[in-house]
């Protein structure tokens, strides 16, 4: 899809998204990835040797748009970040290492197509359903499917229609997504999020600026929705360093690109 911006634009976002990166790299890596560094490295492991994920992260990268904040490399991270929260909270739990790192491929695969269709409305029962036609030409149980476009469904944040998971072990993978994706709306949210959607959509900044509070008041709505006991403890620290570096880079904005504004 073209992008729809003209081309007088784009240095000006280019350049606030180099000084929002300037930031964000003054600031600590949250404390999860400290904590659990060796469920951290683990989750790639698995991630990257794994036959089924291989093949379907081939197909991702054919078929998600890369161009709007929630693309590729964020889908990447989600999933990570998904198989090492299960690691955690099925450790906790008591499940058998065997059962672990299958249920790491099951959060992991719906890490990395939650937002197959993040560009169309009501994305995550689409993505959902379009999972569940997908993920049939792969090894999956039915239940395992299941466990997967139920997760994809309910990945929202605030969202009404969610789907019922009848099952501990499928809810868990929902849990385990959700706060997954949104520990993106701490530091990544500047990094990447905010400007491939800007880029996208191309507002004039005086409009950004006029949209930007609102966004923050975003950001701090999140921090009581967090779902898995580790998603709880932590990820109020992913948003808390999200807000701080909005809220530096606000200033930023107001004084080094005044002239736009």
């Amino acid at each position: 899809m073209t992008k729809r911006y003209p081309d007088n634009r784009i240095p000006i976002y280019l350049q606030i998204r180099k000084r929002a990166r300037q930031i964000v790299a003054r600031f600590p890596l949250p404390d999860f990835y400290k904590d659990f560094s060796r469920f951290d490295e683990l989750s790639r492991q698995l991630f990257e040797s794994t036959s089924t994920l291989a093949e379907l992260l081939i197909y991702v990268k054919q078929n998600i748009d890369d161009d709007f904040g929630h693309g590729l490399q964020h889908s990447v991270k989600v999933a990570i970040d998904a198989g090492t929260l299960m690691l955690i909270e099925g450790g906790q739990i008591g499940y058998s290492e065997k059962f672990t790192e299958r249920r790491v491929l099951i959060a992991q695969c719906a890490g990395l197509l939650h937002d197959i269709k993040r560009k169309q409305k009501s994305h995550s029962v689409k993505g959902a359903d379009y999972a569940r036609k997908l993920l049939k030409g792969y090894e999956f149980q039915p239940g395992e499917i299941e466990d997967i476009c139920k997760a994809i469904h309910n990945h929202e944040a605030f969202l009404t229609d969610t789907a019922e998971i009848n099952t501990r072990r499928g809810a868990l993978v929902s849990d385990c997504l959700y706060d997954a994706d949104k520990f993106r709306w701490g530091p990544d949210n500047f990094t990447d999020t905010v400007w491939d959607m800007v880029l996208f959509y191309n507002p004039p900044l005086i409009k950004f600026m006029d949209g930007y509070p609102k966004g923050m008041e975003s950001l701090v709505k999140i921090k009581s929705t967090f779902r898995t006991n580790t998603g709880k403890q932590y990820g109020p620290q992913f948003i808390d360093i999200g807000l701080a570096i909005g809220e530096k880079l606000y200033e930023v904005i107001k004084k080094e690109f005044a002239q736009y504004l």
